[in-house]
């Protein structure tokens, strides 16, 4: 994504704006959701010429593509984000060294987006997406969707007392609790 800028040349307030659709670069996203690679992210940016370099802004809208995090139900949506970015001339003063590494240039009268448009879009991403705020998710038990089934529930047995309950023929439910002798002596 190099665009190329001599057009505008060093002269302040020189502007030109950039329509354009381009196919989304590989690893535009995080692990459970991300912008889907070739898929097209709409770009409508505004150059502006100003003294220190060149000023990016305007509004990406990229389609998004994912899974929620809870009950792996896909999702997908258009996310529309704002970028506004410096590009510095190459001869510009720069700023402390630590500053220096998250600088933009340009260089040879050329600016990358792609590190822009990356850091703008991923940034906005959830890190747990999720289809619905109230997503009950999954059973950790079974995977059964929770969802789908609202009265989903497995009886608990304390397998300490579960071989104990073929012994009495009793079902392992009406074992699962029983008092021991330690306890009887505690309440006496």
């Amino acid at each position: 994504m190099a665009i190329n800028v001599r057009d505008l040349g060093r002269s302040p307030g020189t502007m030109r704006t950039l329509h354009e659709h381009v196919p989304a670069p590989k690893d535009f996203g995080v692990a459970l959701i991300g912008v889907p690679e070739g898929s097209g992210l709409e770009i409508d940016l505004r150059l502006e010429a100003v003294h220190e370099g060149i000023l990016v802004s305007g509004v990406v809208i990229a389609p998004v593509k994912g899974e929620c995090g809870r009950c792996l139900k896909p999702l997908a949506y258009d996310q529309e984000v704002d970028v506004q970015e410096l590009f510095y001339y190459e001869d510009a003063e720069s700023f402390e060294e630590e500053d220096e590494e998250e600088q933009h240039r340009i260089e040879r009268d050329v600016i990358d987006l792609e590190p822009v448009l990356r850091d703008a879009v991923v940034l906005t991403m959830p890190f747990q997406p999720v289809c619905r705020e109230d997503c009950e998710g999954l059973c950790s038990e079974c995977g059964a969707r929770l969802e789908e089934d609202p009265g989903h529930h497995h009886e608990a047995v304390d397998p300490r007392w579960a071989a104990l309950a073929g012994l009495t023929g009793t079902a392992a439910e009406d074992t699962a609790a029983p008092s021991t002798e330690s306890d009887e002596r505690e309440e006496s």
